[in-house]
């Protein structure tokens, strides 16, 4: 059903540009107000676990051990480097919010060889490049989660988040509403970045 011609479409935001051709009401919801809902139910997977492992073993069990297995357009792994990869995050907070990755299910920071701790710093700067490439970030949060107790969803498979800031991207979408806006498909900006991902010196 449809907007009633005594409560137009964007009722309250006259001459909006950003106005939809056709506004649908649900019906039972209540009395008409001037607010447009942005529904993301999407989070909801998060929120309910899932793709979180049963167990901290390695093995297909681990979402990060399981996607090197697969194409990259289907794992939406960005780049692949000799013991580590790049991957979008399937729940990001800003677009192009990836992980980076080694293949070895291994936990802590302290427990990567050498070799490791270099391609996932190498990945994190190249991240970076392509990501600015691509959307012109201002910035970037960039850190792991070490332990459950910090905060890590999958704290048996060590990973390094790097997560694009742009000014005012903390406005009052995530600050009141918990919900972050996305303008883009996950395997759109996989592309793009992908291209974009610099060449190894």
């Amino acid at each position: 059903m449809t907007d009633s011609p005594d409560q137009p479409s964007g009722a309250g935001v006259p001459d909006s540009p950003y106005l939809p051709d056709e506004v649908v009401a649900q019906d039972g919801v209540g009395v008409p107000d001037p607010f447009m809902r942005l529904w993301t139910p999407h989070r909801m997977a998060y929120i309910e676990g899932e793709n979180k492992p049963t167990s901290d073993e390695a093995g297909s069990g681990c979402p990060f051990c399981r996607l090197p297995g697969l194409p990259d357009s289907d794992a939406l792994i960005v780049h692949r480097g000799a013991a580590a990869y790049a991957v979008l995050n399937l729940y990001p907070y800003n677009p192009g919010h990836l992980m980076v990755v080694p293949y070895r299910h291994v936990a802590d920071y302290t427990e990567l060889t050498e070799d490791e701790v270099a391609d996932v710093a190498a990945l994190t700067r190249q991240a970076m490049q392509a990501i600015r490439t691509v959307s012109g970030a201002h910035g970037f949060n960039i850190g792991m989660n070490q332990g459950v107790i910090a905060g890590a969803g999958i704290a048996a498979h060590l990973h390094q988040h790097v997560v694009p800031r742009w000014s005012g991207d903390t406005n009052f979408m995530p600050a009141i509403g918990h919900t972050k806006v996305l303008p883009q498909l996950l395997p759109d900006t996989r592309a793009l970045l992908a291209k974009s991902w610099p060449s190894e010196p």
